[in-house]
């Protein structure tokens, strides 16, 4: 799976920068946004909005831009106005990607994405073409030295988790979305300190893109839609070997 280990670390090193740039703050309000607008503005009886929150403390983002946030989506300030939808297509090597947006312009957004599928050789879709390739996850990242792998597994389990696995610089807990409250509260129970949570789609299966050309073209995508800024999370089925990945100069 080593296309997927390579985009992870760019896409969290981007997130990094662009948290910095405030880009990211940008995307996390939206979140908070529509799911205050959608569950109310307690964390503690919206998951969804526990889950924004969580993300955006976890990036650093100040305390009145959240609440700032919360209030827009339940109407207090203005702001709140955000449609999402889900845009499928295909990337090159007949990639499935899934791109989850939030916005406040279909017309302008729909557009805008279509022309960067097209400027990597891809397609944008029609509805339900790819969503079901994907699951959704629920995955909370710790860094490697917070625990050994056999108390973690053990810890995970028994709050309901169903995985637990190496990624890069980091142990990852997969679990169940329902799931993901309750693995959070016991590992900071349990004294870990959780480096960041979120619900993902995953893909059930996976496309090898064995061309390096076929591959930047693929990589190119993803960080075109990624810097979207009306793009949350973008997900695809690649994986890039090795062979491919040295190629390109990355591996």
């Amino acid at each position: 799976m080593a296309g997927h280990s390579h985009w992870a670390n760019i896409a969290r090193k981007k997130s990094l920068v662009d948290a910095k740039r405030g880009k990211l703050w940008s995307k996390l309000a939206k979140a908070i946004i529509v799911a205050a607008k959608h569950g109310g503005a307690d964390p503690d009886a919206n998951l969804r909005l526990r889950y924004a929150i969580d993300a955006a403390k976890a990036v650093s983002m100040p305390k009145e831009n959240i609440n700032r946030a919360i209030k827009a989506g339940t109407g207090e300030l203005k702001g709140g106005n955000l449609e999402e939808s889900i845009y499928e297509g295909y990337g090159a090597g007949g990639v499935a990607v899934l791109c989850e947006i939030l916005t406040d312009n279909r017309n302008r957004t729909a557009p805008e994405i279509r022309k960067i599928f097209e400027m990597c050789d891809g397609k944008l879709g029609a509805t339900g073409c790819v969503a079901w390739m994907f699951e959704r996850r629920g995955l909370v990242r710790l860094p490697l030295p917070a625990c050994d792998e056999e108390r973690l597994l053990e810890l995970a389990l028994e709050a309901g988790a169903d995985d637990v696995s190496r990624g890069g610089e980091h142990w990852e807990v997969r679990c169940e979305p329902s799931s993901m409250s309750a693995v959070i509260d016991a590992l900071a129970a349990a004294g870990l300190t959780v480096d960041s949570s979120e619900i993902v789609r995953e893909p059930t299966n996976t496309v090898d893109v064995e061309s390096p050309d076929e591959a930047r073209k693929v990589l190119d995508l993803m960080e075109r839609l990624d810097d979207h800024d009306d793009v949350q999370s973008v997900a695809a089925n690649f994986n890039i070997p090795d062979e491919a990945l040295a190629a390109l100069g990355e591996g």
